[in-house]
This record gives structure tokens, C-alpha cells and sequence, in this order.
């Protein structure tokens, strides 16, 4: 398995540097490892072989040597294994020196706040994803959600533009994410084509 970092967290690196914030830059990428190795723990514990992880600003994107046969309980547990992990981190700060705990504190309830957003790719979407696949699993629902994702995500967007240059860091977070959803978005035909005639998920 490979473990990779995104070439869009360069720009966060010079933020913090420029900032003089690289010791909270660090608080920052420990949380994002420590909450992408909740989603590797999960994949191994169901079973599901990991190719590559790219380790992103907001968290994390996996990569399965064989997305063929990840089933949809898989897919929610893995979802669901870096909020959990965070959480653990959560618990596990109250017990460091104060100095620490409370940035520490802080930067995973961020994480976690944002993450459980529920639009593709975060994690909240993920899990919503996954429920679809096993109670609903419909063909408009699926790239309904698509959609919706891209216009949450978009509205975010420009709510945090507006509140430049403050909102900075929150900028490039959203510009990122919104352009994630963007190649989510015009990739669904053929992530439909695929839980159609691959896996056989959808009707």
C-alpha cells in the first residue's frame, strides 16, 4: 500500500509558514494521519485489500486494489472509521499537557465537524452513500446526490469567499473539496455504469 500526500496540501504548507503557524500545521497533518488510519483499520478489519492512500487537506482518499467486491456494509464501516477514530484522538487529548490538548482538541472537532458534512467526498457523504447502496439503492437517488453535493458545496464555497481575506484557510479548504465533487460529478454516469453492470447494486 502506498501512502501519498495531495499535491493541493502544498498551498496549506506556505499558508502556515507564512502564518508563522507550522507548529499548529503539524497538530493539523498528525489529525488528518491519525484519522485516515481509522479508515485503513476499518478496511482491514472488513477485509478490503487498500492500493494507495493520498492524505488530503480534509482528510483522506483510498484507493481499493479490487472495488469490485467491497461490499456496501464495507463501504460504511470504512466511511465510518475515520469519524471514530477522531474521536478516540478526542478522548485521548483530555489526558495530554493543556498546552497541546486544547489545539489538539480543537482541530479535531473541526475535522470531525467537517468531514461528517454529508456531500461527496467527505466522510458524511461516504456514510449517506453507503446507506443508499444498501436501503435505497436507486440509479436517480444516486446521482441525485451528486448533485445535491455539488450545490451544498458550491454554496459553502462562496459563502467563505465572501469573508476574505479572514476566511483564507477555509478558502482553499472548500476550493479544494468543491473540485473534488466537481470530478465526482462528471464521473457519476460511469460510477453508475459500474454499480449497474459490475457489481449489480443499483436497479
Amino acid at each position: 500500500m502506498k501512502i501519498k500526500l495531495h499535491i493541493l496540501c502544498i498551498p496549506f504548507v506556505f499558508f502556515m509558514i507564512f502564518s508563522g503557524q507550522i507548529a499548529y500545521y503539524s497538530i493539523i497533518l498528525g489529525a488528518l494521519l491519525w484519522h485516515e488510519a481509522g479508515h485503513l483499520l476499518a478496511a482491514k478489519l472488513c477485509r478490503v485489500k487498500v492500493k494507495s492512500c493520498v492524505i488530503a487537506p480534509y482528510g483522506g482518499e483510498i484507493e481499493f486494489e479490487n472495488p469490485a467486491i467491497v461490499n456496501e456494509k464495507s463501504l460504511l464501516w470504512i466511511a465510518l472509521g475515520g469519524p471514530i477514530a477522531t474521536l478516540l484522538g478526542i478522548g485521548f487529548a483530555f489526558f495530554m499537557p493543556e498546552l497541546i490538548a486544547e489545539r489538539l482538541i480543537n482541530v479535531q472537532l473541526v475535522l470531525l465537524a467537517f468531514n461528517l458534512l454529508p456531500v461527496i467526498p467527505l466522510d458524511g457523504g461516504r456514510i449517506i452513500l453507503a446507506l443508499l447502496l444498501i436501503f435505497y439503492p436507486s440509479a436517480k437517488a444516486f446521482e441525485f446526490y451528486h448533485s445535491f453535493s455539488l450545490f451544498i458545496v458550491t454554496v459553502i464555497l462562496l459563502m467563505t469567499i465572501s469573508n476574505l481575506p479572514q476566511s483564507l484557510f477555509l478558502v482553499i479548504l472548500c476550493l479544494f473539496v468543491w473540485l473534488q465533487v466537481i470530478k465526482e460529478w462528471n464521473y457519476r454516469k460511469y460510477r453508475l455504469a459500474f454499480e449497474k453492470y459490475v457489481m449489480h447494486r443499483l436497479t
